[in-house]
């Protein structure tokens, strides 16, 4: 039952980032998130709180014309109130009829807070890229172009 609930969690995160939802897309956060897509991105992982998290992706995701993010081989572990998730996840990024996919898994941590499952830490172990890598050159440039 626990296992399922954690599962929907993780799937309501990446829905919510496609259908662009940012404001329920916060709710499934902790009140402090170490988020850390250094694997892709270089840098460090970063405490973020989930407005930092909401306007970070925000002002990029929407650069594309549609995002679609394929999660799937969930394995849970749950330790009490807390549980380790890790599943294997590609995300479909989309500019007109050219895609950029990028490839890898995902381990994720959540805490059972008033009752609710809440995403505490999240790390993408990436693995590759595929289709048009210039595509988020050209998301970044729509979104500048818009704001002007």
């Amino acid at each position: 039952m626990e296992g399922s609930k954690i599962i929907q969690a993780i799937n309501n995160l990446f829905k919510s980032v496609d259908d662009r939802d940012w404001e329920y897309m916060q709710t499934l956060f902790a009140d402090s998130v170490l988020l850390d897509y250094t694997s892709m991105v270089g840098g460090e992982p970063a405490m973020q709180t989930p407005l930092e998290i909401r306007e970070a992706w925000a002002s990029f995701m929407p650069g594309f014309d549609s995002t679609e993010h394929h999660i799937s081989e969930f394995r849970v572990k749950l330790h009490g109130h807390e549980a380790d998730v890790h599943y294997i996840g590609n995300a479909d990024h989309f500019i007109d009829d050219e895609v950029w996919t990028v490839s890898g898994s995902y381990d994720t941590k959540l805490e059972k807070i008033d009752g609710k499952w809440l995403i505490t830490y999240l790390k993408l172990n990436y693995d590759k890229q595929s289709g048009n890598i210039y595509l988020p050159k050209r998301a970044r440039e729509r979104l500048s172009k818009l704001q002007s």
